[in-house]
């Protein structure tokens, strides 16, 4: 029998490196089908997990429980296995380069174990080249053995959203490719058994590669044009969600919307894809310019909340300020890349510590990742500005008489609604300095 069949069989286990939003539900749902081993360097992480609690939010805790995958952070567990999928960030270092350093010792890790016959499967967002030229030399260079010949080698990019309850593992159609013919068959055959929406075979792992990291600098492209509308609206005093709600009234208008663009995909793969178009020879201008004008949303937004407190001759350093969301999206627990930060990293420079909840994000994560510490969204009352920073449903499903508790009784009342969730003439009819991108 082949490695698949071995796998179905229940004779080879399946190993997933790397056990955060994208690694944790793989395996959980290839453990449906498979003898599944969960490895994670981070220990604590692997505890949480046998203990049944699932930080990342993806699957929930009850599927963690149950899920049957045997979490460990154990390498010698890894022994004998001859199919790894590799799911570990592979986020940006100073300058925006990218920083292959995860998949670089996940690949060594894997290389030590590796036995002929194997297959290593890459799900790690990386510019088109990373595998061939990176990945599969270290692993024939510490494993002794030869690509192709001796072990095979996939790449199917991961596409899970966070925080998505409608757009899941499962009903995404699943990009698979492979070094050869043989290797893009078992890669798609794996999948098949998890993704119902079916797989898509890519001629090659450097198109696939590719695939994956226009997706996501197509979206950030679009929002950059529509944060770049906002801001030339605000300077023609226009309202742009009046103006988005007008155009979309045509059947072929794309519906994107300002915001601020965090997290660690859309934020992030547009600077593989130009870090390896200069590695070419070609500099990108489309690409760089749209990561340019989302890069700066963040302080964009405090330098108008700066000046309005101006105009509105309020004491800065004593206006009490609540920001509602910390999360890089609505509906989700992920602070990675979160740009909301840049806004509190602005607001600092004048000496002012807004406070900020959110109900979503584990407090000692905040802490650790960014020394913020949150606030029980209950204690943010007599505030002088509320800024909607993320639209989570929570906040989404306040009424205008909640909004108005929070408020001080001293005027002005200030609303930065940056996502525009809230009905803007209600507010300002009631008196309210209403903004919002």
């Amino acid at each position: 029998m082949g490695l698949f069949e071995e796998l179905a069989a229940g004779n080879e286990k399946l190993a997933v490196i790397g056990l955060g939003y994208v690694g944790l539900p793989i395996a959980a749902a290839f453990a449906r089908k498979l003898n599944v081993i969960g490895f994670d360097v981070n220990r604590q992480k692997i505890k949480a997990y046998q203990d049944g609690m699932d930080l990342t939010g993806e699957i929930g805790d009850e599927a963690v429980r149950h899920c049957g995958v045997d979490f460990t952070s154990d390498r010698d567990q890894l022994a004998g296995v001859r199919c790894y999928i590799v799911a570990v960030p592979t986020p940006v270092k100073s300058g925006n380069v990218p920083d292959l350093e995860a998949v670089q010792k996940a690949s060594r890790l894997v290389a030590e174990r590796l036995t002929p016959g194997s297959l290593v499967v890459y799900e790690s967002t990386v510019y088109p080249g990373v595998t061939e030229e990176v990945c599969i030399p270290i692993l024939e260079e510490a494993s002794g053995l030869t690509c192709g010949r001796d072990f095979k080698v996939g790449y199917s990019p991961e596409r899970i959203n966070p925080g998505d309850k409608v757009h899941r593992l499962e009903n995404i159609m699943k990009i698979v490719s492979g070094n050869d013919e043989e290797a893009l068959e078992t890669v798609a055959s794996l999948y098949e058994l998890i993704v119902e929406a079916g797989v898509h075979r890519a001629e090659s792992i450097k198109v696939a590669e590719a695939a994956k990291v226009i997706e996501n600098a197509q979206r950030d492209i679009n929002i950059a044009f529509m944060n770049e509308l906002s801001m030339l609206f605000h300077e023609m005093d226009i309202d742009t969600n009046a103006v988005l709600r007008a155009a979309g009234t045509k059947w072929n208008f794309l519906p994107f919307r300002p915001g601020l663009v965090g997290g660690h995909c859309i934020s992030i793969d547009p600077y593989y894809l130009t870090y390896k178009a200069e590695d070419s020879g070609y500099h990108s201008r489309i690409i760089l310019a749209g990561r340019q004008i989302n890069d700066g949303m963040g302080k964009y937004i405090a330098q108008n909340m700066i000046k309005m407190m101006v105009k509105q001759q309020m004491d800065l350093r004593n206006t009490r300020i609540g920001i509602f969301g910390l999360a890089f999206k609505e509906n989700c627990s992920d602070i990675r890349n979160s740009k909301v930060m840049d806004i509190l990293n602005e607001l600092s420079e004048y000496g002012i510590t807004p406070l900020v909840a959110d109900p979503y994000v584990d407090a000692a994560t905040a802490y650790q990742e960014y020394g913020v510490e949150l606030t029980d969204p209950a204690h943010l009352v007599d505030l002088n500005i509320a800024v909607v920073a993320v639209a989570h449903e929570s906040f989404r499903a306040m009424s205008f008489n909640q909004v108005q508790q929070l408020y001080s009784h001293t005027q002005p009342k200030i609303m930065f609604d940056i996502k525009g969730i809230y009905d803007r003439h209600m507010y300002e009819q009631s008196g309210f300095l209403y903004w919002s991108l």
